[in-house]
């Protein structure tokens, strides 16, 4: 059955393997990790719900039915389970070949990130209305960027439209930006999306070929935007959580059902379920859970 009403369909990418962040990921997958006071696919989820009446959906590989049960608590339209992963492009044939329309919005489930997804998504529309009002029928994809020096793989031409990704394909020459993981397709786009297709960037890499190269959307660079697969970038985003819900960055996180004894001190430090507290002990900038502990240098 086709879905042919208004509603924006958004999907948040939550079949990732949490290798980084494993231990603590043996019997969570990394969506559900608790990020001060909530999982991030619940954040997300709270984020994506400021765009108004939409439809959401997940994916799910790694320990899954963790996250059908969380979709089914928070209302998902649906969650898709994927017996073998496939990838950052299937996901999104799967949703258009089930008959949904209405664009697709995607948001990674293993990022901690404040961005103004209203401004996004009217950009990424004013961009695919240009491209219909010219002919060229460009922008019928559109990237959220971020200046991340570290990786800024992307290469954006003069026109704003994304001309190639360093070391893979295209162009070396052009602005560098980091892929924010934020992005909208239009049905057209979803369309051109075949069965089989694995990597969302050799998609990216086809449309530019066609000349329907995607536009990067470059008027957030620098909004927070943090990833949340290793240790350092847990803390990260918690001190980030703490920060805009107006909290001490020094404040514990402690997970109910951990017991921390009266004697011990507990500084800038998230203990997840199964961490164990000696008397009289001091635990400052650690992540701490069942049998793990990482130390976190202070300025991570």
């Amino acid at each position: 059955m086709t879905r042919t009403d208004d509603k924006l369909n958004v999907l948040i990418l939550a079949a990732g393997l949490g290798t980084r962040l494993r231990p603590l990921t043996n019997e969570i997958p990394k969506p559900l990790v608790r990020v001060y006071d909530k999982s991030i696919l619940e954040i997300q989820m709270e984020r994506a719900k400021s765009l108004g009446d939409i439809r959401l959906h997940a994916n799910a590989h790694y320990l899954a039915e963790q996250i059908v049960c969380e979709g089914e608590r928070l209302g998902f339209e649906r969650v898709w389970e994927e017996p073998e992963i496939l990838g950052t492009a299937g996901p999104l044939r799967r949703i258009y070949a089930a008959g949904y329309r209405g664009g697709l919005l995607i948001m990674n489930g293993d990022a901690y990130c404040n961005f103004d997804l209203k401004k996004f998504v009217a950009n990424a529309r004013a961009a695919y209305e240009a491209g219909k009002a010219d002919g060229s029928n460009r922008c019928e994809v559109a990237l959220l960027a971020v200046d991340f020096p570290k990786v800024n793989t992307f290469r954006v031409g003069a026109d704003g439209c994304l001309v190639g990704v360093a070391g893979r394909f295209g162009s070396e020459d052009g602005l560098a930006a980091t892929f924010s993981g934020i992005s909208w397709y239009s049905d057209e786009a979803l369309a051109r999306i075949h069965d089989g297709e694995f990597d969302i960037r050799e998609f990216w890499k086809q449309e530019i070929a066609a000349g329907r190269a995607p536009f990067v959307d470059m008027s957030q660079l620098h909004a927070t935007w943090i990833d949340m697969g290793s240790p350092e970038g847990l803390m990260a985003a918690v001190d980030a959580r703490k920060q805009e819900l107006g909290r001490e960055k020094n404040e514990a996180v402690v997970e109910p059902g951990v017991n921390v004894p009266a004697s011990a001190r507990v500084v800038h430090s998230v203990l997840y379920k199964g961490a164990v507290i000696s008397e009289n002990e001091v635990v400052q900038d650690e992540i701490r859970g069942k049998n793990f502990f990482w130390q976190i240098p202070p300025n991570h």
